[in-house]
């Protein structure tokens, strides 16, 4: 292993789903060029992970993929250097990033995401993390926001409170955004999905972290989530 530096020059953006949940907008519109907050997805993705020092990205594309690579080119205007790995919606994300890292990546430590956030997190304790501890990949983990108003309820039938979608502080899910070591390349799945195929098995081999975000973390999968996103980004001052 080559000196640490805690910090990660290559990013690899997964952007090929259909968005299905997403529709009508996508029904002829990438999930990448979805607007929210007057900015497309990736716009938000890219510009994060150039403020994070990641100036080499690659974008694992397949449907409408045209339309991504017209609009963020060669990464230029962007202040980044952008490279395009074509894959196919059916093989998941294990062939999205197993083509893509195979094909571009030459770094041993790099970033890897699902290309759907609009986050704050830093990612230099994210990549000490992994190395510190010689995993295999780390994953950014949050505290979800309920969707629904939550009532609690006493013995007696009797409601004793309520908590307008309250964020659930004693459970974690995963962001979507990783750092992955290169050699994760022998756990990736031909077909299939790596958090159903690769996590599981980095689990049993004591070789996949879970880092804590607590700062700001906005995704965007549901029409209901982008009226959310769009929300808090006017709240936040974002837009």
């Amino acid at each position: 292993m080559g000196p640490r530096t805690n910090q990660a020059e290559t990013a690899v953006i997964l952007s090929g789903g259909e968005g299905v949940r997403l529709r009508p907008i996508t029904s002829d519109l990438p999930k990448g060029l979805v607007r929210v907050g007057g900015k497309p997805l990736l716009q938000w993705v890219v510009e994060w992970l150039r403020e994070n020092g990641v100036s080499n990205i690659v974008i694992g594309v397949a449907y409408l993929k045209d339309e991504i690579m017209e609009f963020l080119g060669d990464g230029s205007q962007f202040g980044v250097r952008i490279r395009y790995s074509v894959h196919s919606v059916e093989g998941g994300t294990g062939e999205g990033f197993r083509l893509a890292i195979s094909r571009f990546v030459k770094d041993e430590i790099f970033v890897a995401l699902n290309g759907d956030q609009i986050t704050d997190l830093r990612l230099s304790p994210m990549i000490e993390d992994l190395e510190k501890n010689d995993a295999l990949a780390t994953i950014a983990v949050v505290h979800p926001r309920l969707p629904f108003g939550q009532l609690f309820v006493g013995k007696n039938g009797y409601c004793e409170g309520f908590s307008e979608k309250p964020i659930l502080k004693d459970v974690f899910i995963s962001s979507g955004i990783y750092v992955f070591n290169k050699e994760i390349l022998k756990y990736l799945p031909t077909h299939g999905d790596v958090e159903k195929t690769t996590f599981p098995q980095l689990t049993q081999l004591k070789r996949l972290r879970a880092y804590r975000h607590d700062g700001s973390f906005l995704t965007v999968n549901s029409l209901r989530e982008l009226d959310e996103a769009e929300e808090q980004l006017r709240r936040q001052g974002n837009i």
